[in-house]
């Protein structure tokens, strides 16, 4: 006869976390815990039950499942599943019965939850992970800190900026001009929180009021105490009507204990037994052809490849002419010093930390260190996101259009490229070419699919760097068929060949082909990828990812040039036509001791010349010189005929 005290097991398998909840047979918590699982939930699972063994010893448990992902390891384990909406309301039930809504927050979901006269309404995101933990995450990185890192700045927040919450990709596009004209942490901090609670309660509520009291839900709410303030003050909320439970991230797996069930019982030592047996489930996600059927067909491919390689020259050994080429991006500065011949002398690759002008800085003050007595730079260009900004302040030769910087570049290594196809980060362009000028441009407007970050936030979310998880995909077997759709679209097919066991290769691998599809389907929109051109260059950070190289090539049937320098080529192209252009007249560039002694700060300030109101961005240099954006007409630049008419700015 079995003598153990029998208690309840919730298990809440989400869409990041493990969350495990034990109660006695008083309905009392003995026991929880949660973990991040990055796709590895069977082991995640164990983890938590091994450190419950440690504290409680052998015990008989009735376990009940919950969550996003539960549903296939429940019938695995042959342990009953709850809904998640069930099990949170009846811990409701059980906690704070008088809620009236509930708003729950976790890593990809989000919900609210109506309790009225008895019946329950739900309201959840379906294929959108804007304004959630994940989305909170994304944010945080952008401005180099963690959520509770963002929980902290918000505390001291004096503005709050609008910020789009519908995607990572469209707040990124709000978040990055704001850090590059000098807005605080603390308020791009609170900003976030505020976009989080827009998203919430436009894109679920739709409307219907939030209102009586509240209950306050999930790891991203129990966490960030500014989250939590910045909904009530939205909601105006007072004390009474705010419900905010002691373990409220844990509520879904209490919730799915107290709907144990008496006659599933199993022994704790059992139950981990289970976990140890193999887990075989037939594909639902498409699988596609591996990357590389072998190392042969690699080897052959890295040997083709190498072959576009730029010649390199020693810095401190020239004499002569040099160039200097910058390409001030939104998230990334680039720089290239070249010789006459066009030998690359030195080049720099950082990210600009929200001040491309800054970090330009750095990599000319490297490059004077270097720079022998009788090597002189004689002209310079700027080109990219801050352009205009960088050769106003440095004071440069020439500033060029990207296309024009890019296309140089690329007719480097091959004078008959008719198309450049450019993939960094956040954007992507395709260049075509025609009688050797840029004939048209298409770029990504607002999803960042095809593009870099797209692979680096899957990258991150499985606990691996952008390069491990590329080599990853190198020799997976079954990559996964993600279509051409949202990165945050994607998730749920990702989380579903998780279950089916695909490994993090397989995911790798297929993210890979994804990215081309979108760069080619969705955002050049191409029918046949015979159109794009004969003479193929490809660019730009992410094409270093010989996963994402090789599927472009698989999927477009051609043989692309990819050059050594992919990632600079902006700048290399910038240093070129510095180059070009050049006429023997002395550079206007400042010397290098100007350049040690400059000083320059950012302000932001409203234009009051007309109705318009603009916010312009005044960035001021040493010797009375400044440079404003942000107009929208030409009386905030700051010409003398207007200075009476916005004093408050000069």
């Amino acid at each position: 006869m079995n003598t153990l005290k029998l208690h309840k097991l919730g298990i809440d398998i989400g869409s990041t976390t493990v969350k495990i909840a034990i109660l006695d047979e008083q309905n009392t918590l003995v026991f929880s815990d949660y973990e991040r699982h990055f796709a590895n939930i069977r082991e995640t699972l164990t983890d938590l039950l091994h450190k419950a063994y440690e504290k409680l010893g052998q015990i008989q448990l009735c376990p009940m499942i919950t969550g996003s992902g539960g549903l296939t390891l429940a019938k695995h384990l042959d342990v009953p599943f709850v809904q998640e909406v069930i099990a949170v309301s009846t811990a409701l039930q059980d906690a704070a019965p008088q809620t009236d809504v509930a708003i729950e927050l976790g890593g990809e979901d989000a919900k609210i939850i109506y309790f009225e006269g008895g019946n329950v309404e739900q309201r959840m995101n379906g294929i959108c992970a804007g304004g959630t933990g994940s989305f909170i995450d994304q944010m945080a990185s952008l401005i180099q800190t963690d959520a509770s890192g963002l929980n902290e700045y918000a505390k001291n927040y004096k503005a709050i900026y609008p910020i789009a919450a519908r995607c990572g990709v469209f707040a990124k596009t709000d978040i990055q001009p704001l850090i590059n004209e000098g807005a605080t942490r603390e308020d791009l901090s609170a900003s976030i929180f505020q976009a989080v609670v827009n998203q919430t309660i436009s894109g679920l509520a739709c409307g219907k009021p939030i209102r009586g009291h509240v209950a306050f839900l999930g790891g991203p709410l129990h966490f960030l105490s500014e989250l939590k303030e910045a909904f009530i003050r939205t909601l105006k909320l007072d004390e009474e009507h705010t419900i905010v439970p002691e373990n409220s991230h844990l509520f879904a797996a209490i919730g799915s204990a107290l709907n144990y069930k008496e006659e599933n019982q199993i022994s704790l030592e059992d139950l981990l037994g289970k976990l140890k047996g193999e887990i075989h489930m037939e594909f639902e996600v498409e699988r596609m052809d591996p990357l590389f059927a072998d190392q042969a067909a690699y080897d052959e491919f890295t040997a083709r490849h190498n072959g576009a390689c730029v010649k390199k020259g020693d810095i401190s050994t020239y004499s002569g002419n040099c160039y200097l080429g910058i390409d001030a991006g939104s998230t990334t500065t680039k720089v290239a010093l070249v010789a006459e011949d066009g030998t690359l002398l030195y080049s720099f690759y950082s990210s600009n930390n929200g001040s491309p002008l800054a970090t330009s800085i750095i990599a000319i003050k490297e490059i004077y260190a270097q720079l022998p007595a009788d090597a002189h730079i004689v002209s310079s260009c700027s080109t990219g996101y801050g352009e205009a900004l960088v050769k106003a302040a440095l004071m440069l030769d020439e500033g060029e259009v990207e296309t024009v910087a890019h296309y140089t570049a690329a007719a480097f290594f091959d004078p008959k490229v008719d198309c450049i196809l450019d993939i960094g980060g956040q954007d992507m362009k395709c260049i075509k070419i025609k009688n050797n000028t840029v004939d048209s441009v298409q770029l990504n407007e607002a999803c960042s699919s095809g593009c870099g970050s797209f692979i680096e936030t899957f990258a991150k979310s499985l606990n691996y760097s952008v390069q491990d998880f590329a080599k990853e995909a190198l020799f997976a077997k079954n990559p996964i068929d993600l279509g051409t759709r949202c990165t945050v679209f994607m998730n749920s097919k990702v989380k579903q060949a998780q279950k089916e066991g695909a490994s993090v290769a397989d995911i790798s691998a297929g993210l890979a082909y994804s990215v081309i599809k979108n760069a080619l389907f969705k955002v050049i929109k191409l029918s046949d990828p015979t159109e794009l051109g004969q003479n193929i260059v490809v660019q730009g950070g992410t094409f270093y990812n010989d996963a994402v190289l090789r599927s472009f090539e698989t999927i477009s049937g051609c043989k692309a040039i990819r050059p050594d320098i992919a990632g600079i080529m902006g700048a290399f192209g910038a240093a070129l036509i510095a180059r070009d252009r050049y006429e023997g007249k002395q550079t206007t560039m400042l010397s290098i001791e100007q350049i040690n002694d400059l000083k320059f700060e950012t302000k932001l300030a409203r234009c009051g010349g007309c109705t318009n109101n603009c916010l312009l961005t005044i960035n001021k240099f040493s010797g009375n010189r400044q440079y404003i954006t942000g107009n929208r007409c030409e009386k905030g630049i700051g010409k003398e005929k207007n200075k009476e008419q916005i004093p408050n700015l000069f």
